[in-house]
């Protein structure tokens, strides 16, 4: 008898740790996921009534909190709010978060970066502690040069430092306030959230990383690279006609410029910007080298930087027409601006592309450091070789090519300039995209509204000068 009450007792014991153990795991594994969700109106009510932690840029705060008199106890408040918006995103009892409030909620919101026991006290009274924070990698100068020189266009401008991947600007225009979307009056929530979505401007689009567009020219870096990099030699001459009918089609590709004979050098042709030139490259290399180094660059990889983002696309199974205008930066080939500051960036960096972060470092309240980015490199898209070849051939279109409105006395500047054109009922996008010697950054400056003639260079004219301002702000 007292052996089967022993066998019962160690079986019931077992069952009871065996809970133990389910539940503790339960809350160590589930508990982050569910403390995150914005659909548990629990744990949201409880951190709108809680102080959150702060978003940085240096030492001062573009987001915050402050004790209200309102709805809830504190009120998230955000200076120069749509300058910083793509990045800090919205903080809404109604339509939840975006941005860094999203993806480092757990952590502004007190639930992550804290111990054990913190977290158990912070469950059981259902009061979050105060949150840690956010300091990001943005230069405040270099953010607002980007702002007031895309003047209230649409269009998007990113910074990088190449040798770390620290992104130094994150600018969409036309951009949109998060205050009214954290306001806590849940009309006003509701009228500004209304709003932003009917705007023509598309005010809540991220155009720097959350959205693809045509590169135009600019991709011609990339169409370069593949050449470079499968054995093309510098001194090689390439056809550059003044048109060139594409393969099994009617139409013709023209130039927006002299290119200075019928064949050209590579480097004349980045010079000038020679479409049919690299139109021709592009069918000599094939549409499988041109796509493996556009992936080795990082299209077709969603880089996570802690914002929502798109994922720049090179299209497969090409023809030999579509691999002619995709060689241009045409035909469905879709960038974001940050991928294509990354091959700036790339180059810049004697071929070494670092993987690119908006966050430095999280502290906790006490200020101790409860997490540090480390720099890590994406891939070698690249040989050192190449990068340097490119490097020369880039300085030259700022130097004497259609990049010269990028210059700045005294610094080492290499560009690439690019106007696209790809649906008739649509303006020119304008691009241009460089890096500099000294500061060591790399920048990608789109417009998409070039309000240009299509036979001008729009990326030389429009964009470039803003490439000028970011850099100067740096300086």
């Amino acid at each position: 008898m007292n052996r089967s009450i022993r066998r019962v007792g160690v079986v019931a014991a077992l069952m009871f740790f065996a809970l133990l153990l389910n539940v503790t795991a339960s809350y160590l594994v589930r508990a982050p996921g569910l403390l995150d969700d914005p659909a548990n109106a629990r744990v949201q009510q409880a951190q709108f009534d809680a102080p959150r932690g702060a978003i940085l840029v240096g030492n001062t705060p573009i987001v915050s909190t402050e004790p209200s008199t309102g709805r809830f106890s504190y009120q998230r408040t955000y200076a120069n709010g749509p300058l910083y918006a793509p990045v800090t995103g919205y903080y809404s009892y109604l339509y939840g978060r975006s941005g860094l409030e999203q993806s480092y909620n757990g952590q502004l919101a007190g639930m992550e970066g804290t111990g054990l026991i913190d977290r158990l006290v912070s469950a059981l009274t259902n009061q979050p502690g105060p949150g840690n924070t956010v300091q990001t990698t943005l230069n405040a100068k270099a953010q607002k040069a980007a702002w007031d020189g895309l003047a209230g266009r649409k269009g998007a401008a990113v910074a990088i430092d190449y040798t770390t991947g620290a992104i130094l600007a994150y600018v969409s225009s036309p951009g949109f306030d998060p205050a009214p979307l954290a306001s806590g009056d849940l009309d006003a929530e509701q009228a500004a959230w209304k709003a932003g979505l009917a705007d023509p401007a598309n005010p809540m689009y991220d155009r720097a990383g959350g959205q693809i567009y045509p590169p135009g020219s600019t991709f011609k870096l990339v169409t370069a690279s593949a050449a470079l990099e499968n054995g093309w030699p510098l001194d090689q001459l390439v056809d550059s006609p003044a048109a060139l009918p594409l393969p099994d089609t009617t139409v013709s590709l023209g130039n927006t410029s002299n290119c200075g004979g019928a064949q050209i050098t590579l480097e004349q042709a980045l010079k000038v910007s020679c479409n049919t030139a690299f139109a021709n490259l592009g069918l000599a290399i094939g549409p499988e080298k041109l796509k493996a180094q556009a992936e080795a660059y990082g299209f077709g990889t969603r880089f996570d930087i802690g914002v929502a983002g798109a994922t720049s696309v090179f299209p497969a199974g090409l023809d030999k027409a579509q691999t002619a205008m995709s060689a241009i930066g045409q035909y469905e080939v879709a960038a974001t601006p940050l991928q294509m500051a990354l091959v700036s960036a790339a180059i810049a960096n004697d071929g070494v592309e670092m993987t690119p972060y908006l966050v430095s470092e999280v502290r906790a309240p006490d200020l101790s450091i409860v997490s540090q980015t480390a720099p890590r490199e994406f891939g070698r898209p690249i040989s050192p070789v190449t990068a340097r070849e490119l490097q020369d051939m880039m300085v030259g279109v700022v130097a004497g090519g259609t990049g010269q409105t990028a210059q700045i006395p005294g610094v080492r500047v290499g560009g690439k300039t690019g106007t696209a054109q790809s649906d008739p009922s649509r303006p020119n996008y304008a691009w241009f995209v460089g890096w500099a010697a000294d500061p060591k950054v790399a920048i990608s400056v789109f417009v998409e509204d070039a309000r240009i003639n299509e036979d001008l260079i729009a990326g030389g004219r429009v964009a470039g000068p803003i490439f000028r301002q970011i850099l100067g702000a740096l300086r």
